[in-house]
């Protein structure tokens, strides 16, 4: 199957002591770009996640959004400093035997001292968030790839139709082209005739004219080229996998294949029908920047 490079995906994951919500969308681009966007305090699992979107996606640019509720951030505890404390207490007592003051110091006011109390945050699980952030990650890039390998499937019919109108304008340039000789081998000879009336005509130089236009405007070689292409692009399209820039680059190939036929068309059906066959590979490539 094939992958376009649009799709999104959505994953939540509630547990007892946390709650992630991941959200991707992806467009095309020459390359796996990837935007995250999260709390500060994730920062540290960055290259984890990195390397585990490389599993789902090898190409487009992808932006990543993650909100995390931590259900146990406000259980903090409360550290009693006893040394710091004492240190207050004997200063206050050499303050109030050198000043001759009266050591009148009360609990309440020896709490406020800095540091005598202080709030400490329990240890990070990181194990533990990584195993519920993961989970989170997974169902969202799996949502995510469901629905490039859909759009994959609308891109590969599309694709295909329009590879079978190439291969018709491509058949109807190969049927026109001898046409083509023999009609310009019958005016020339109409016109020598009509030039040198009752004159004999010279089949030896008429031969050698028609020759020479012959070699002008034959497109054997590109059409063979342009055939070839063609159904290259459409074993690919029914073998799949990551196939995006081999087709990039077949286009590119089929698009001057088509222009030599074009300057060397002399006739008019067969023009149109390269000007057909160079707007149908323009719309083939740009389907083709949205493979994976």
């Amino acid at each position: 199957m094939i992958k376009s490079m649009t799709g999104f995906g959505r994953c939540e994951i509630s547990e007892a002591e946390r709650k992630f919500t991941v959200e991707m969308k992806s467009v095309n681009h020459r390359y796996l770009d990837v935007s995250i966007k999260m709390p500060k305090k994730l920062n540290f699992f960055e290259a984890s996640i990195r390397s585990l979107l490389k599993e789902y996606i090898q190409r487009g640019k992808v932006d990543v959004f993650i909100s995390y509720e931590d259900f146990t951030e406000n259980n903090v505890t409360i550290k009693y400093n006893k040394d710091i404390a004492a240190e207050y207490m004997e200063y206050l007592k050499q303050m109030a035997a050198e000043f001759s003051l009266d050591n009148d110091i009360r609990v309440s006011s020896l709490s406020r001292f800095p540091e005598v109390f202080s709030m400490e945050e329990q240890t990070i699980d990181e194990e533990g968030i990584w195993k519920s952030l993961e989970k989170a990650l997974r169902g969202a890039a799996e949502g995510l790839v469901q629905t490039r390998l859909t759009e994959g499937d609308n891109l590969k019919e599309d694709l295909i139709c329009k590879l079978d109108g190439m291969l018709e304008s491509v058949a109807f340039i190969e049927e026109r082209s001898p046409q083509i000789i023999a009609e310009y081998r019958q005016t020339l000879r109409d016109k020598v005739k009509e030039l040198l009336e009752d004159t004999q005509v010279d089949e030896n130089r008429l031969l050698m004219e028609v020759t020479i236009f012959a070699d002008k405007v034959c497109v054997d070689e590109e059409l063979v080229r342009l055939r070839s292409h063609i159904e290259t692009t459409r074993e690919a399209l029914k073998t799949g996998g990551s196939i995006g820039r081999k087709l990039d680059f077949i286009a590119q190939e089929m698009n001057r294949e088509a222009n030599t036929i074009l300057s060397k068309a002399n006739d008019l059906e067969t023009s149109n029908r390269a000007i057909e066959l160079k707007t149908d590979i323009e719309k083939v490539r740009e389907q083709i920047q949205n493979i994976e």
